[in-house]
């Protein structure tokens, strides 16, 4: 099992260009909220819960995910911006309606993953995902132990 500075080792010799980085602090955030969006409009039976059910169960699994196999720091401050996201799509859920929500979250899943493909030809590597899907999960946990980072709590 590999640990936090494994993972982000190996996520960011993928990610030494500045414009690549720089995109992905703006694309890996958009995809991040397009995924939990479209878990969001994902059918609830209304006996079961509601509407964001299945969105709040896939970032509780990322939050296990981050909390006990990454850290701890991270982990929480994971949690946090799952609380923030999830506020976010609720809010937009109800302003714009399900169609709304469905095709924002397309319209920003596309242009951001366009986005990230452009950043990794800058850089001149492929996208981590491609040699193993978890670095689909650690994309979003590296920049946010970046951030940590920043703010002089290191991960």
């Amino acid at each position: 099992m590999r640990d936090a500075a494994r993972w982000f080792g190996n996520y960011g010799r993928d990610h030494q260009n500045e414009t690549n980085q720089l995109i992905h602090w703006i694309c890996v955030p958009a995809i991040t909220w397009s995924v939990v969006a479209l878990f969001w409009l994902l059918p609830v039976p209304g006996w079961l819960g509601r509407p964001g059910l299945w969105a709040v169960l896939a970032m509780f699994l990322a939050f296990c995910f981050y909390f006990y196999r990454l850290s701890r720091k991270i982990g929480l401050a994971m949690a946090g911006a799952f609380i923030i996201l999830a506020l976010v799509t609720d809010s937009l859920y109800r302003s714009i309606g399900s169609s709304g929500l469905l095709w924002s979250a397309i319209v920003v899943f596309v242009v951001a993953w366009v986005g990230q493909f452009i950043g990794h030809r800058i850089e001149g590597k492929r996208p981590s995902f491609l040699t193993d899907l978890q670095y689909l999960l650690i994309g979003p946990a590296w920049l946010m132990s970046k951030a940590l980072s920043r703010f002089g709590t290191p991960y």
